[in-house]
């Protein structure tokens, strides 16, 4: 076997990480590497173990890739992650703290490397098929993609089991078995174990063939991304919120597409068939005083104004009180929303009275009277003259005296706060 598949990736002084969990197909991967570094010694390499400590047999395997890699003189970290099953089923949530341990350890100019194979893109592409995915899920995995500052490669996915196989036999590489790999409960086992041996058997080639469909689905994907940008990036707000009016007037086909792709931008998992006509009849076409909020996965799609809002799911702040105390000391804000400092060389608010204490709130209710502003205005109102998302109302610290409403930092003063003597303070809110 050649080293094209590498060649034709790799760069030969780039910086790489290898996840490595000592089975047969990372083995492989890392003693691939190694034989090509011989002939690029600029190559950087190391490797990454993810220790989930679901099997009895986790330390051993820590040791064994440990061990392997001091012999192949390859630097090797262990990882142990805490894996939650209750997100969305054992497998995924494995594959979620594993990946997101793997990410949290690359320097800024490394790239991960992992091994999965042209029969783990088949497997995929069945499960899609299982799934009722569309295009974007039956393209399956990419052989490269930008995973936030990183790269993240597949080297062997246009290389069957059988070709790595006989690589290991070749070099005579050991390497361990998990015992979870032989559990049919979870489905890739199910088609690794039983499915695709039928399939091979009746038409060796389909590994090869649902690679290369997976890879025409990524074209045609590619192709609908390069067609759709332009209209997209019309539709998108500073904030990254997508107008939507457009929307109403196109094909449910266009609209959905368009839908699509604005999640992906925004960092969420490609929503289903029935997610996207929930998001259009639930949200875009709710009334127009309603405040729809729609959850989807870890994330909460809102409507605002002509507008929607793809947003992390968050703790309410409504009953948090923080007290104040010391004026001259910088005060950190929950929820990581930055802090509050002082600035005593302005004089836009009244100075506390000695009966006083200054707290900092994110819920007010009510009616209040604005500085230079005639006339009360209720809380609702105000945030809606303030063009202030619903979202983001308990999100702004409020500073309060006693029991009186003060000020919203960079958004109003009340009455009751502004200064008139010309020795007072501002408030400087510096966000996270």
């Amino acid at each position: 076997m050649s080293f094209s598949h590498l060649a034709a990736l790799l760069q030969p002084g780039g910086h790489y990480v290898v996840a490595f969990s000592g089975g047969l197909d990372s083995t492989v991967l890392l003693h691939q590497l190694l034989c090509w570094q011989q002939q690029h010694p600029q190559l950087q390499l190391r490797a990454l173990h993810v220790h989930h400590g679901l099997s009895p047999n986790a330390d051993r395997w820590a040791a064994h890739c440990q061990q392997l890699c001091q012999q192949w003189q390859i630097a090797c970290d262990i990882l142990p992650v805490t894996v939650d099953a209750r997100a969305g089923g054992i497998e995924a949530a494995a594959r979620t703290a594993r990946y997101h341990a793997l990410f949290a350890q690359l320097q800024p100019d490394e790239q991960l490397l992992t091994a999965q194979h042209q029969d783990d893109q088949c497997e995929t592409v069945l499960l899609a098929l299982k799934r009722g995915s569309g295009p974007a899920g039956l393209a399956a995995m990419p052989q490269q993609r930008q995973a936030g500052r990183h790269q993240h490669l597949r080297p062997l996915l246009h290389l069957s089991r059988q070709q790595l196989e006989q690589w290991a036999a070749e070099h005579q590489l050991s390497w361990i078995d998990d015992e979870s790999n032989s559990d049919s409960r979870y489905d890739r086992n199910f088609l690794r174990q039983q499915i695709l041996p039928l399939l091979l058997q009746r038409w060796p080639h389909f590994s090869a063939a649902s690679a290369r469909s997976a890879a025409l689905c990524a074209e045609q994907e590619q192709l609908l991304d390069e067609l759709l940008q332009q209209e997209l990036s019309e539709l998108l707000l500073p904030a990254g919120a997508l107008y939507f009016p457009p929307l109403l007037t196109m094909s449910d086909v266009r609209r959905n597409a368009l839908l699509r792709r604005w999640i992906a931008g925004q960092g969420g998992a490609m929503p289903s068939r029935a997610a996207l006509q929930r998001i259009f009849s639930e949200v875009i076409n709710s009334r127009v005083d309603a405040q729809p909020a729609l959850q989807l996965g870890g994330y909460t799609l809102r409507r605002y104004r002509d507008a929607l809002y793809w947003l992390p799911s968050l703790s309410s702040l409504r009953d948090y009180q923080l007290p104040w105390a010391e004026l001259h000391q910088p005060l950190p804000l929950p929820a990581g929303l930055g802090q509050l400092q002082a600035d005593f060389s302005q004089s836009r608010l009244r100075l506390p009275a000695p009966d006083e204490k200054v707290t900092v709130r994110f819920h007010a209710h009510g009616y209040h009277y604005l500085e230079g502003r005639a006339g009360g205005r209720e809380m609702k109102k105000l945030w809606h003259e303030l063009a202030v998302p619903p979202w983001e109302r308990e999100r702004i610290p409020l500073i309060y005296y006693n029991q009186t409403l003060i000020a919203a930092p960079g958004l109003f003063v009340t009455r009751d706060g502004a200064e008139q003597s010309g020795s007072g303070w501002q408030i400087v809110w510096q966000r996270a």
